[in-house]
Formats: structure tokens, sequence, C-alpha cells
């Protein structure tokens, strides 16, 4: 593996968060709030690790903070803003609602022998597809640019049009990198941890 500073990861803690009625990444999961626990499966990977969010909340964890380029642009623009403040080539982008991810699904999708000239890599299930769990290059901040002057905001429509790979995820996997929208899924996930 390359030296863990050849990679950034952005956390994107932006959603407008309304079926949740909460901060997202402020939720608590088992004791910590869902950034923690993202915070904490990125770590073995790299030490670099930013905050896309405008809400001060988040300083208790800690980590630098950044806003968003362009208000109200969803991950389109979060993606954006990540790119255009990075100094990495590689960079790992996260939304904030995935409080199973694991440092080992991390590694899989950061894993250096997946690098092709495709400028996104993300997970895949093979019917769902994990564009908020993936690695963007530098390369595409332009893409990038030029959808949010089009006002082209769809992630996975723009993710699916430019050059990308995905990873197979298996059907274990699933639970894993499943998105906590809702306190009707919040629930739900407590229920299955019981």
């Amino acid at each position: 593996m390359k030296n863990p500073k050849d990679i950034t990861a952005y956390v994107l803690c932006g959603g407008k968060s309304v079926r949740m009625q909460a901060e997202k990444g402020l939720v608590l999961y088992k004791g910590k709030t869902f950034i923690r626990w993202i915070i904490e499966a990125i770590m073995p990977i790299t030490p670099n690790i930013i905050l896309v969010t405008s809400n001060g909340d988040y300083s208790l964890v800690g980590l630098p903070m950044i806003e968003d380029t362009y208000a109200d642009k969803g991950p389109v623009g979060g993606i954006y803003t990540a790119l255009n403040h990075s100094k990495t080539t590689r960079n790992l982008i996260l939304s904030c609602d995935i409080p199973k991810i694991t440092t080992e699904l991390l590694r899989t999708v950061t894993d250096e022998s997946w690098e092709t000239e495709a400028p996104v890599t993300f997970l895949s299930d093979g019917k769902n597809d994990y564009p908020l769990i993936g690695v963007y290059s530098k390369s595409a901040l332009k893409i990038f640019a030029d959808a949010i002057s089009a006002d082209k905001l769809k992630l996975c429509s723009l993710v699916n049009m430019i050059s990308h790979q995905k990873i197979s995820i298996n059907s274990d996997q699933k639970s894993l990198v499943q998105n906590i929208n809702s306190k009707a899924e919040l629930q739900f996930l407590n229920l299955l941890d019981l």
C-alpha cells in the first residue's frame, strides 16, 4: 500500500436530514455518533480526514471542516468542494449516514490494484450503486464543475456518464453500506443489533 498521505478522506455532512429530523452524522448509534463510527473506519487507511459541512456542531470530533463552495448542490456540490480543496490525487468520498461501514470495506474500495484511468471507483451490489463510498481522482474536478454549471446534480447519473469502475460487494456486505436516512431506518438498525 502507498503512503496513507497519498489519499485524503472527505465525509460529506451537508444533507438536509429531512427524514431523520436531526443532523444525520450526529445521530447516535450504539452509543456513538454516526460520524464517529465512520471516522474510526477511515483512520487505519488515512489520517487525512476532512468534513464537508457548515454545521459547527461537528467541531466536537476535532477534525478540519470546510464549507461547500456552492450551497444546496447536494452530493455533486460536496464532491466538487472536496476535490477542489484536496492536495492529493486520490480522495475517498463518503456520506455521513453509513454508521456500519468497516475499514475492511474501505480498504476494498481504496485498494491500489484497482487503479485504472477511470477517475471514479465506487462500490456496487449489482443492483444498487454506492457512489458515496468511492474514490475520486482530482482529475474529475472539471467534470463536477461542469455538472454544477449545467445544474446536473444527480450523482448516480453523473458517475454513470463518466468513466468509472464498480467494485462488487457480496450480499453479506450490503448491510454495511446501508444509508440510514430516517428514524424508522435507525430504529430497524437498532433492532437488528439486539
